[in-house]
């Protein structure tokens, strides 16, 4: 298969884990976080597609690991980067049963039980997909500045989840670890999935 359809696959893959991540985090886990009871009583169709959504961008996790293998099968960090990813999509795929269960619940804490344990399932995969992001950045190279907004992404993806586990009071500074991850992942991983289709796989 060409570069060049590799890379377009990758970066549809890319849109689509975007939009399935924003759908999932932002529409389901965060109302489920705000308002437990309510969301699952009226909303259990939502709650089930979110379960859904992150399947998908599993899903299509898997994919781009495997155009990304075979665009730089010749860089020896290939392949490890390649493992880093898939052990992160495997994480995602069993987080989602934390939410699969959510649906069946009436309890609000028994609710914010497992959407607590979905984040901490959730953020190990994060911790793995941080190595991956780092690796990328370091085997594609050029853009310069995309490759360094995912480098950036990387270090604070594996920062991040380590904070949550070794901070006792990590939530005092919350906001400013979710600002140091936002800023140069969405930028990053944005922009190398638009480069993959505008550009990649191009001489």
């Amino acid at each position: 298969m060409k570069k060049r359809t590799l890379s377009i696959i990758a970066g549809i893959s890319y849109l689509v884990i975007f939009f399935a991540a924003i759908f999932g985090n932002f529409l389901v886990v965060d109302s489920l976080k705000a308002n437990p009871l309510e969301t699952v009583v009226n909303s259990q169709f939502l709650v089930r597609l979110g379960a859904v959504a992150f399947l998908v961008a599993a899903v299509f996790d898997v994919v781009i690991a495997w155009a990304l293998k075979l665009m730089y099968d010749k860089n020896p960090l290939t392949g490890l980067s390649t493992y880093f990813r898939l052990i992160h999509a495997a994480v995602m795929a069993i987080a989602v049963f934390a939410l699969v269960e959510v649906a069946n619940l009436r309890s609000a804490e028994a609710i914010i039980h497992l959407v607590t344990r979905f984040d901490i399932i959730w953020l190990i995969g994060l911790f793995f997909f941080g190595f991956h992001l780092i690796l990328v950045s370091w085997i594609v190279r050029k853009p310069k500045w995309i490759m360094a907004f995912l480098f950036a992404a990387g270090v604070m993806y594996i920062v991040d989840t380590t904070a949550h586990f070794m901070l006792p009071n990590y939530s005092d500074y919350a906001d400013i670890f979710l600002a140091m991850v936002a800023v140069p992942s969405i930028l990053g991983e944005m922009a190398f999935g638009i480069w993959l289709l505008v550009k990649g796989g191009k001489k």
